[in-house]
């Protein structure tokens, strides 16, 4: 490929790479950022895997040419997770990874996920500028090799599952009833290769499969189960089924939402704090991170087992910096990205499902029961997104308003406004002319309704 006039890539957005198929992403760009990334970091080797959508085994050879004509080895792993992406970076030490998924955007979209060696997030000015720029040049450096394409598809996914199962002592896992939902995304084959080595470990599994099969023509739907609108799928199998619990997956499986015993969604931030006490009692005097949106019953969980809680900005490049600083052992988003220090500091959406799993095995509660006390301790509003004429003038009139007679006010990440018995944060979107809110409370589920509602009037009125 010949060098071209200076482009600029639209597809590049703020932390990863989306775009509308035929419009400013295909397989001429897949070819290009393939090729920026190998000569960017000079690599040796570079996994590539892929989601379940039509356009992706096309763009992952697109991008795959594009790499070895750096002069790069490809490390296929075939269709797989992101999670399994950033696995096999770290397993076979490549020099980074891409995965080619749009996750939860609309079916005419695609795009990546691209990580460096040891799977670590791009830097946003030396790595990520830089590969944009380099594909939209592109003024590429010939190398006179062509690197080769090994399918290690088999290898990745066996030491990938063999990684997860260290999370849990499989003997303490007690037979119960699961409703996966993989809304026909790439989940349902790693799925499955899980559940084959724990029954060959001897754990006894019930599963109930929902929209399992991988189908690029999502015909229940794109499957991002955060939505509201996308809950009742999944929690009505659970209730039929009388199931233990219920899990659904987004397209590439980095997120998982869960359901209670009674088909109940579990809000985000009650899964963080779950989780962090579930490594704070694996690991005393444990570091577990946070993000800044909804913070108090994380927080009073890792206190209570003495352990040290530290809040990061919300993303997942700033939670696995902070985790790797810190050594934490554990970080969660409230968004349903769980961050794991033993898994390259990566976020997983199958390891959360294995730990609740452990939990409720050896606590002998239900999943409902142990979030039961958290839900009436700490009431949460839930985010809520508000469309504004001006995002960052609404943030300075909630400081000018609330800010005066706070307890505190803390902008990590937007504003958070701290009283004694309630806080919010308030944040602007990255993508979008939006504003994100966040509510929470002491214990007032009533206090939570009024100043929820307060709040929400005070910004409806900016957006005029």
């Amino acid at each position: 490929m010949g060098p071209q006039a200076m482009i600029e890539l639209t597809c590049f957005k703020a932390y990863d790479v989306r775009g509308e198929i035929g419009v400013n992403i295909d397989e001429e760009v897949a070819y290009q950022i393939g090729r920026a990334v190998a000569q960017h970091f000079g690599a040796k080797s570079v996994v590539i895997g892929f989601d379940a959508r039509e356009t992706s085994p096309a763009f992952a050879v697109a991008a795959s040419k594009g790499v070895r004509d750096a002069g790069a080895d490809v490390v296929s792993i075939g269709m797989a997770g992101t999670e399994e992406m950033y696995w096999a970076v770290t397993e076979f030490g490549a020099c980074a990874g891409i995965e080619v998924t749009a996750s939860h955007n609309p079916i005419n979209y695609n795009g990546m996920k691209i990580v460096k060696s040891q799977s670590r997030p791009l830097d946003d000015v030396d790595d990520f500028q830089v590969i944009k720029a380099l594909a939209g040049s592109p003024g590429w450096v010939d190398v006179g090799v062509i690197g080769k394409e090994f399918d290690r598809s088999g290898e990745a996914r066996k030491a990938y599952v063999n990684r997860l199962l260290t999370f849990v002592d499989v003997k303490a896992l007690r037979p119960l009833k699961l409703v996966v939902n993989s809304g026909n995304g790439s989940a349902g084959p790693t799925f499955d290769a899980i559940a084959k080595r724990l029954s060959e470990l001897g754990a006894l599994l019930e599963f109930i499969r929902v929209h399992h099969t991988p189908d690029a023509t999502f015909p229940n739907g794109i499957p991002n189960p955060l939505l509201p609108e996308n809950h009742s799928v999944t929690a009505e199998v659970v209730r039929a089924e009388k199931a233990d619990f219920g899990v659904a997956f987004d397209g590439d499986f980095d997120r998982c939402f869960f359901f209670d015993e009674a088909g109940k969604f579990v809000p985000g931030e009650y899964v963080v704090g779950l989780l962090a006490s579930i490594f704070t009692e694996k690991e005393e005097g444990s570091k577990i991170v946070h993000d800044p949106r909804v913070i108090w019953n994380t927080q009073d969980i890792v206190a209570q087992k003495g352990s040290i809680a530290v809040q990061s900005k919300t993303g997942h490049a700033f939670i696995k910096q902070t985790m790797r600083v810190q050594e934490a052992v554990y970080g969660g988003e409230m968004s349903a990205h769980h961050y794991f220090r033993d898994f390259a500091y990566c976020d997983s959406g199958m390891i959360p499902w294995l730990l609740i799993w452990e939990l409720v095995s050896t606590s002998g509660k239900t999943l409902g029961r142990l979030l039961q006390d958290c839900r009436a301790r700490f009431p949460s509003s839930g985010e809520i997104n508000f469309t504004v004429a001006d995002a960052a003038a609404c943030l300075e009139r909630a400081e000018a308003l609330y800010g005066p007679e706070a307890l505190s006010v803390d902008h990590l990440d937007g504003v958070s406004i701290s009283y004694e018995n309630w806080r919010f944060n308030l944040r602007k979107s990255n993508t979008e002319p939006l504003v994100r809110l966040n509510v929470e409370t002491r214990g007032d589920a009533e206090l939570l309704a009024a100043k929820t509602a307060e709040l929400r009037q005070f910004i409806e009125a900016q957006s005029a």
